[in-house]
């Protein structure tokens, strides 16, 4: 994993796509010695119009234009230990955001940029971040309800790369990274989660959200095909 950036750096990346009229997602590529691992940057706007930023990624200036005309971005959430890379670089471009890390993780985050607190009050019923259960308050998740459906935003809990191949993609499986279907990456299992039972009540309980549309993870493809069975099949699988 390379180390937080301190200069604004743009990595490969894809363009900001519309999940609904309120929500954008855009894909990049980090490089990793086994090679290149898809990321996953979710922007929110909440209904004063402000942005919350989960897993930011440096977007070059045209798609960065698109996102400001999108909104303002206020909150900067940077879900865990691991996906601070362009926290710092984020914070300096926009100095009135607010940084966000779990209470698990702050002492590391800080190693790239101040947080401001590790609790956010989003000012809007719709919007909730979460503490995932089990995980010793070490990773975020964020929950967005719309009339038409709810989209659950996961980090690294859940892994959904199918499409890793040649040598690096080898070498993902291996790693427990990639798979054939949405899973609990095997690092995951023995570094982010401390009881396995309470990340499987978490699944299950967000299995029940309501209209539940999709599951958003950092790392592979969106989940629509039926969000609730999988997760559900995720929670037994940490039986």
């Amino acid at each position: 994993m390379p180390q937080p950036f301190t200069r604004w750096k743009v990595l490969p990346h894809g363009k900001l796509t519309a999940i609904d009229s309120d929500m954008l997602t855009v894909t990049g590529d980090i490089p990793m010695p086994m090679g290149n691992l898809e990321r996953r940057m979710t922007v929110v706007r909440l209904q004063d119009s402000r942005l919350v930023i989960f897993s930011a990624i440096a977007l070059d200036e045209d798609e960065m234009h698109g996102l400001e005309n999108f909104g303002t971005p206020a909150f900067l959430i940077v879900p865990n230990g691991l996906h601070r890379l362009d926290a710092k670089i984020w914070k300096d471009r926009y100095p009135a955001m607010q940084v966000i890390a779990p209470a698990g993780a702050r002492s590391t985050i800080e190693k790239a940029v101040i947080v401001d607190a590790t609790r956010a009050d989003f000012g809007d019923p719709n919007v909730t971040l979460v503490a995932v259960a089990g995980t010793g308050e070490r990773e975020f998740a964020l929950e967005v309800r719309r009339p038409d459906g709810a989209t659950l935003v996961l980090n690294d809990i859940v892994g959904n790369v199918r499409d890793a191949s040649g040598f690096g993609g080898w070498i993902l499986r291996l790693m427990g990274f990639a798979g054939d279907e949405p899973h609990v990456p095997l690092p995951v299992k023995f570094v982010l989660i401390k009881d396995k039972s309470a990340v499987a009540r978490q699944l299950r309980q967000w299995a029940e959200l309501p209209s539940l549309k999709r599951v958003l993870v950092s790392h592979g493809s969106v989940m629509e095909d039926d969000p609730r069975g999988a997760l559900r099949k995720l929670a037994a699988s940490l039986a």
